[in-house]
């Protein structure tokens, strides 16, 4: 494993770094146009169609130490579970680096036959994640039921945010900038960047996890 990245100096805004699924998509792809911020990075991991699980988490853990500042991950699909991952070996803590993580689109991790390349990720941790989290998932992802990804929400002691019907939020899902996963973005940066403003609170449902459960239409 790569060496612990340090705890980030509070006086530093947060970076952004996307940890996708698979390849750079067009210029259309939300992802593409975050990265047209500034402030936010997409992490080419390589071998996307034979993903090497510890491959990636390295590759993240190498991204957050160079970072040398707090970092907001902003995980898809399997990128998702690369995060769970790297929580579980590299240990931060809740000072840092990483100071909040969006959860888009996460696989089920028990989903059989729907990518061979989760075998690679299979026995995903499923234990509360160390830093405040938000898992956002569409009703109908092909990858994940919204209930499977509840479950997920609830294991990682994370947020929920319920996407609407725009499948795994990805190329063909046509949402543009996205603005309602900036809105959740926004949260974070509220919290972790000086000036930002205050993100507008999102309703929370009943019970003993909390979840965010706002319609996120884009």
């Amino acid at each position: 494993m790569a060496s612990k990245a340090p705890a980030p100096s509070p006086s530093r805004d947060p970076v952004i770094l996307i940890v996708p699924e698979g390849p750079r998509g067009g210029p259309d792809h939300w992802q593409a146009r975050w990265e047209n911020r500034g402030d936010c990075h997409r992490l080419d991991l390589g071998m996307w169609e034979d993903p090497h699980r510890n491959t990636w988490i390295n590759k993240l853990n190498l991204a957050v130490f160079r970072a040398e500042r707090p970092v907001l991950l902003v995980g898809h699909g399997l990128g998702c579970l690369t995060i769970a991952w790297w929580a579980e070996y590299e240990g931060p803590t809740a000072q840092g680096p990483v100071v909040g993580a969006l959860m888009v689109a996460p696989p089920d991790p028990d989903g059989q036959g729907k990518d061979p390349r989760l075998a690679k990720f299979a026995s995903c941790p499923r234990t509360p994640l160390p830093f405040p989290a938000i898992v956002v998932a569409s009703a109908n992802d092909p990858t994940c039921s919204q209930v499977s990804a509840i479950d997920l929400a609830r294991d990682w002691a994370c947020d929920f945010a319920d996407a609407g019907l725009v499948g795994h939020l990805d190329e063909t899902s046509n949402v543009g900038d996205w603005t309602a996963g900036q809105q959740l973005l926004g949260r974070f940066l509220a919290q972790n960047r000086p000036g930002y403003g205050e993100a507008p609170p999102l309703p929370q449902a009943a019970g003993q996890q909390r979840r965010v459960q706002a319609r996120l239409d884009s």
